[in-house]
């Protein structure tokens, strides 16, 4: 197998996306159509010689060609989210290779099937690349994102979410708030738990196949949980990241 090289992309657009959240569009020399699911490594290398890698999930569609959109979490004490955060600017480069990854991933041949989303926090990256895509081809299937958020303000994608959720009647949006909801809200408002989860999965006809990242405990709880009420273990995919992943 052909090993994946480094290249030197170019900083197209930056936009906000919350207060700790930015989306850089990278333009690349050699671009190459990834799955919805799949990263890239990101390397930074410093004057001295010193460099530091992480792995970010793609969050833009296949469709959106010569290019990646990399959604990026300001972590506290992370060295590389900081300089990405704080030191970067349009027009400038990066080193970056991809697209890597094969297990979580939701491919063309799984459009048909009922899908379920489970994100917490900025997990909900390698999902949005499987929500846009779904909807540039098309596809019809049932499909539902359960996202754990503290609040309305960190709620990445929100707005195109919900806009998502309006426009296709076969996708649900079912926000969960941690700490602060907005006023009003009747929806869930605590941590995603058993009672949740099924509530989410009597909402499908047939047993759905699953996508679940976030944080390291919520996605074993999850994950845990789906298959205590009954998800084979082959249909429930699982990416995490701890406090390493910078």
């Amino acid at each position: 197998m052909e090993r994946i090289q480094w290249q030197l992309a170019r900083v197209k657009s930056i936009v906000q996306e919350t207060p700790r959240v930015k989306t850089f569009t990278l333009a690349l020399p050699h671009w190459t159509p990834h799955l919805p699911g799949q990263h890239y490594d990101l390397r930074l290398t410093a004057e001295d010689g010193y460099q530091a890698q992480r792995s970010y999930s793609i969050a833009s569609p296949p469709e959106q060609t010569g290019e990646i959109d990399l959604t990026v979490e300001l972590i506290d004490d992370g060295e590389v989210s900081a300089y990405l955060h704080e030191g970067i600017t349009v027009g400038d480069q990066l080193e970056v290779r991809g697209p890597i990854g094969g297990y979580f991933v939701w491919r063309d041949a799984m459009k048909h099937e009922p899908l379920l989303l489970v994100a917490g926090g900025s997990g909900v990256v390698p999902l949005i690349a499987m929500l846009r895509h779904r909807t540039k081809i098309g596809a019809t299937n049932p499909t539902r994102l359960l996202f754990s958020v503290r609040s309305v303000e960190e709620a990445i994608y929100r707005t195109e979410l919900e806009e998502m959720a309006k426009q296709d009647a076969q996708f649900e949006l079912l926000l969960t708030y941690t700490r602060e909801a907005p006023a009003g809200w009747t929806g869930y408002h605590r941590r995603i738990d058993r009672t949740i989860l099924t509530d989410v999965l009597n909402r499908f006809a047939t047993q759905p196949f699953s996508f679940i990242c976030g944080p390291t405990l919520l996605v074993e709880q999850v994950a845990n949980t789906l298959a205590e009420l009954g998800l084979p273990a082959d249909t429930i995919r699982t990416e995490r990241f701890g406090p390493t992943g910078t």
